[in-house]
């Protein structure tokens, strides 16, 4: 018996253990979306991007520690709809919790937490690439309280939680819907009410280039989002202490390794047929979709189809990006695309391989996600933009921000007044 209880504790703790690195690969997502917004803007607006970035991940721990998490996961549910409110974490399993649930309990609590709060944060910095060059510093983080405390947690326990979502067999691994579309949905409705970025569009239907300053540190952030992905959908498994679920997590890494790729082929060739050349921006966007589009089920399909789901993808925000600008939505890194739409074709794709999976049920899930986060963001947008505006005015936007609102003095590079 007690060789049996050592067991049974190592798999505990290999599972947490799996779990936490699995999140700390996702935290460090966080730092690819900050490097690929600061390398597709302009460098003027550099500090204010990366201020955001580092600001809405600690306002996400935050807020979900307070109240988010058990809202997306509550101990006792009020319906299917609507889980109830309560505050801050509560405590961990004991070993003698552990030992008699006899493996129904495989990884600690706290683990959970982090796990999960690292995904909320990566839905906000969506947010941030979109809305990039001309929002409010703070009527952004005020934003990111409500989102990561409230919209976030809502939709995310109609699924992951056991909401009607989950119940009407809807199916999303690890975030397609839950996170991307959700973030990229936040984003749209933000973009909608802030408008584009002065000089971008012109009176008779121009569309204005508005170059990256750096590309080098996009190209940096796209891989770091790379290897974060890993972690984002590897964790997903949730457990690697027994041969099928290693074998399982083994099946998601390459998986999502081999989407990346489809994607970042078929961005490049359809990048390169649209505009009659290869194009950089276009081929990490197609890195990026293909991870996204394989998010929701990267664990059942084939390699060589999940190949062909991010090729898929890849081809999409090609169309998507140039499909925003034409219709004058001003999306500075892509995020809309890549996050929005690829993330609605990943959760159309998981009927290809999964056959849990209705079409039915899809649909359902991608419309209410879609729905309740575009309009539960847009009335935040509004009222936000109401108390204290949300733009920036047109000569701190053409100027660059005012960095005592950062912290720190105006650097001469950071300052150029051109109009882009």
């Amino acid at each position: 018996m007690e060789a049996l209880n050592r067991l049974a504790e190592l798999s505990y703790a290999l599972d947490t253990f799996y779990f936490l690195m699995s999140g700390a690969l996702v935290m460090w997502m966080a730092a690819g979306f900050a490097m690929l917004e600061a390398g597709l803007i302009r460098a003027k607006n550099t500090t204010e991007i990366l201020t955001k970035n580092i600001a809405l991940y600690a306002i996400a721990c935050v807020m979900y520690m307070l109240v988010g998490y058990n809202i997306m996961y509550p101990a006792e549910a009020v319906n299917s709809v609507w889980p109830g409110l309560s505050f801050l974490l509560g405590d961990d399993h004991t070993a003698e919790a552990v030992l008699a649930s006899k493996g129904d309990t495989y990884y600690s609590n706290l683990s959970d937490f982090f796990f999960q709060v690292v995904f909320v944060a990566t839905a906000m910095s969506i947010v941030s690439g979109a809305v990039a060059e001309r929002m409010k510093l703070w009527a952004f983080l005020f934003f990111a309280v409500v989102m990561t405390g409230f919209i976030y947690p809502l939709q995310g326990y109609w699924k992951w939680g056991g909401g009607f979502l989950d119940g009407l067999g809807f199916l999303d691994f690890a975030g397609s819907g839950v996170v991307h579309l959700c973030g990229a949905t936040a984003a749209l409705a933000g973009v909608m009410l802030l408008g584009a970025r002065q000089g971008k569009y012109g009176n008779n239907g121009e569309i204005y280039p508005i170059p990256g300053c750096n590309l080098p540190l996009a190209t940096l952030g796209t891989f770091i989002l790379w290897l974060g992905w890993f972690g984002f959908n590897g964790g997903s498994e949730l457990k690697i202490s027994d041969v099928g679920e290693a074998n399982a997590v083994a099946m998601v890494f390459v998986n999502t390794n081999a989407s990346a790729a489809g994607g970042v082929v078929a961005a490049l060739i359809t990048a390169q047929l649209w505009f009659g050349k290869a194009d950089l921006s276009m081929t990490l966007n197609g890195a990026l979709a293909g991870l996204v589009a394989i998010t929701a089920e990267p664990l059942t399909p084939t390699p060589l189809l999940a190949t062909g789901i991010g090729a898929i993808g890849g081809v999409l925000v090609v169309g998507a990006i140039v499909f925003m600008d034409k219709i004058k939505i001003d999306d500075p890194v892509g995020a809309i695309s890549v996050h929005g739409v690829v993330g609605m074709w990943g959760l159309l794709a998981v009927c290809l391989s999964n056959p849990d999976a209705t079409l039915t049920a899809q649909l359902i899930g991608l419309a209410t996600i879609f729905g309740f986060v575009f309009v539960a963001s847009l009335i935040t947008w509004f009222i936000i933009k109401l108390v204290m505006g949300i733009r920036v005015s047109e000569d701190e936007e053409y100027q660059g921000v005012d960095y005592s609102e950062c912290g720190m003095e105006a650097y001469p590079e950071f300052t150029d007044s051109s109009k882009g």
